[in-house]
């Protein structure tokens, strides 16, 4: 959701890492804490089903925080602690540039992330093929796809293979507005894919980085689909059959990614779930179901738009700030994120919920990151 390559402040919170689902305090009626410091508890066969899994959040923010001297620094041991407990595996660390800077932005944001990915590698690892999130989830670390929620700083084809070989994997093709490639979700009027826009998602394709169309307009996302000869991504959005907002997707998009082999992560921002409160991960994981109902379970994930400990938890000014970057049109309510899931252990939260619609645990499995890994590996490489 974000715009320009900063992003919260604040962390909080004790964290445990996570070892195994025996190792966790026995609380009550088969359910362990992973994280003592918490009133969290799970049962066995969810701590065992997110431990199986290969956990990708398909947009998810190392850190929401504007300050620049966070990028100088080493993740606080709660950090370190909430990450490894997280049970998340991958994360697409991504944000909104654009503008005349935004090739300057691009190489910035590249330069200090991935500085500060280098500067705690007992936590995280970048990634260039799929093999690289394994590795990753076998040593412990938490993967980081980078990527960014415009393509602005594509000034012509050839500037796609330049970032590729910079780390970039992935690229949403426009923010909210209008850039040369196509139409944002929130422009008044949405003029689909541009000539320009082809020869991009040509480049793309042809170097291995995924097409992202999350924020884009309907017509810009349906052409996007129909000209990718890949697969493409909708990483972070939701389904507007359940709710009516123009940054979520029409079934007939769903349908389109889908015959394509797409797969769409489902995101937890309040306004994108719910119009009414409370808006809990009930409400979220009806998107999923929607999804699963209209196209099956093989193109559903999940993308979260948001860092461990969610948006509600930044200062009042930086609050202030990140609504204030939106049109009216975002209709944001007192809270941003979804109630049960705004906290490091969200996704054990999401496996309860899908174990209590009687998801199997192939399909749960499909969910956290089996879906994203097979769409991954067809655009990367193992």
């Amino acid at each position: 959701m974000m715009m320009l390559f900063s992003r919260r402040q604040a962390i909080c919170a004790a964290g445990a890492a996570l070892a195994t689902p025996l190792a966790a305090p026995y609380v009550a009626r088969a359910h362990f804490q992973i994280n003592p410091a918490t009133n969290r508890a799970y049962s066995k066969r969810a701590i065992e089903l997110v431990q199986r899994a290969v956990v990708v959040d398909m947009l998810a923010p190392i850190k929401i925080d504007f300050d620049p001297s966070y990028y100088t620094k080493a993740l606080s041991e709660k950090e370190t602690a909430d990450f490894r407990a997280s049970g998340i595996n991958a994360i697409h660390h991504a944000v909104g540039i654009g503008g005349p800077t935004a090739k300057e932005q691009a190489l910035s944001f590249f330069a200090i992330w991935g500085n500060f990915v280098a500067r705690n590698s007992h936590v995280f690892t970048g990634v260039d093929k799929f093999a690289d999130i394994l590795r990753a989830k076998k040593d412990g670390k938490v993967a980081v796809i980078m990527g960014l929620q415009n393509a602005d700083h594509f000034n012509r084809p050839a500037d796609v293979k330049t970032f590729y070989e910079i780390g970039q994997r992935c690229a949403q093709l426009t923010y909210n507005s209008q850039n040369r490639i196509g139409s944002g979700s929130t422009e008044r009027v949405d003029g689909g894919v541009s000539d320009f826009g082809v020869e991009i998602i040509k480049a793309m394709n042809e170097v291995g980085m995924l097409v992202d169309v999350s924020h884009s307009g309907d017509r810009t996302t349906l052409d996007a689909i129909e000209i990718s000869p890949k697969p493409i991504a909708i990483t972070h959005s939701n389904c507007r059959a359940l709710i009516d907002h123009p940054r979520v997707k029409t079934d007939e998009a769903i349908k389109a990614l889908a015959a394509k082999g797409g797969v769409m992560g489902i995101t937890g921002v309040r306004n994108f779930v719910s119009k009414t409160d409370p808006t809990t991960i009930v409400n979220y994981v009806d998107h999923i179901d929607h999804v699963v109902k209209l196209v099956g379970i093989d193109h559903v994930g999940v993308g979260t738009d948001s860092d461990l400990y969610g948006y509600d938890d930044t200062s009042p000014e930086m609050n202030k700030m990140l609504r204030g970057a939106y049109k009216d049109s975002y209709a944001f309510r007192e809270k941003i994120d979804v109630d049960g899931f705004d906290h490091p252990l969200k996704m054990f939260d999401l496996t309860e919920e899908l174990l209590r619609r009687k998801y199997s645990d192939a399909n749960i499995l499909a969910v956290l990151g089996g879906n994203f890994q097979r769409l991954l590996t067809a655009t990367w490489g193992g």
